[in-house]
């Protein structure tokens, strides 16, 4: 079973020992890698037909197009106990291919902004209602503190379509800019290219963290865990996490705002969702289904598990 290195999916791993007791036909054998070795692999085998994997840990990027390619299995004869009503319909369609499920998620996600409210306050800056890219670049101003170790922003950087581009894409989106026109002629040479481009880039020279090229999701999360950010745009799925004591030292001065937007409202957001998937090539579909569906299964989800 491949997945990413992230925490929701190492919590998953830390159910091994729960799943073998009450399952002990079956045996997990977790292959836990960095997203982009991740998507390397599974791309890999899943186009030779390798079969080193029989489930997959991919979202709603990848599913529609590989349940077309016939490369995953449908999801079509699950437990009459599983509620696949109940997963959220966004979710749910984006794990779809002519409305039949090919994975089942283990969780979903948009992208908001997180701020340090004590740096907030110190700095005299009031959070707006839709924060602004404009508004965010001056508060980073404010709040870059490189001498003592702030920085004003933390954004992702590391190379990869599910790093820098999964937030760089909605940055471009909300400046009006997009990937093709319809007749599917590639844009990224357009003026909202440019600007959205160069106001990433200089906002993380003059006020983000050095070496952001190398920070991802789990990076920037260390950092603004640890205190080292004044701003941070990324998934909600990590407000959880940053919340908790245990796990951050801002937690209690921690505050929640929309994702920014520039000149349009919309499209400042992503949706997605890490999911398991069964390939076609797995000789072992049906301990597979089992795994898969205990795993994302509502009895898992209940208060105290």
């Amino acid at each position: 079973m491949a997945t990413v290195n992230n925490n929701d999916m190492i919590i998953m791993q830390g159910l091994t020992d729960e799943f073998e007791k009450t399952h002990p036909d079956i045996k997990l054998d977790w292959v836990v890698l960095e997203e982009n070795v991740l998507r390397q692999r599974l791309t890999t085998d899943i186009a030779t037909n390798g079969g080193q994997f029989d489930v997959m840990t991919i979202g709603t990027y990848e599913v529609p197009i590989w349940a077309r390619q016939g490369w995953l299995t449908a999801l079509d004869d699950l437990p009459k106990d599983y509620d696949e009503n109940d997963l959220l319909k966004p979710i749910r369609d984006g794990l779809s291919q002519k409305g039949k499920l090919y994975a089942l998620p283990f969780y979903g996600e948009s992208s908001m902004m997180y701020y340090r409210k004590d740096l907030f306050d110190k700095a005299g800056i009031q959070m707006t209602e839709q924060p602004t890219w404009k508004e965010v670049r001056g508060w980073a101003d404010k709040l870059n503190d490189p001498d003592n170790g702030v920085y004003g922003i933390c954004l992702r950087g590391k190379p990869g379509w599910g790093e820098n581009m999964a937030f760089l894409s909605t940055l471009v989106n909300t400046y009006g800019g997009r990937w093709f026109d319809e007749k599917w002629h590639p844009e990224i040479d357009s003026p909202a290219w440019k600007e959205a481009v160069s106001f990433y880039v200089d906002m993380m020279k003059n006020d983000g963290p050095p070496g952001a090229t190398s920070n991802g999701f789990n990076e920037n999360q260390a950092l603004f865990s640890s205190g080292k950010c004044g701003i941070w745009v990324d998934a909600t799925s990590a407000a959880g996490r940053i919340f908790d004591p245990s796990e951050s030292k801002v937690a209690d001065e921690l505050g929640f705002a929309p994702a920014p937007i520039a000149k349009t409202p919309k499209g400042s957001h992503w949706l997605w969702s890490w999911a398991l998937a069964i390939p076609q090539s797995s000789q072992s579909k049906d301990a597979a289904k089992t795994f898969i569906t205990w795993a994302t299964s509502k009895g898992l989800c209940r208060p105290g598990r």
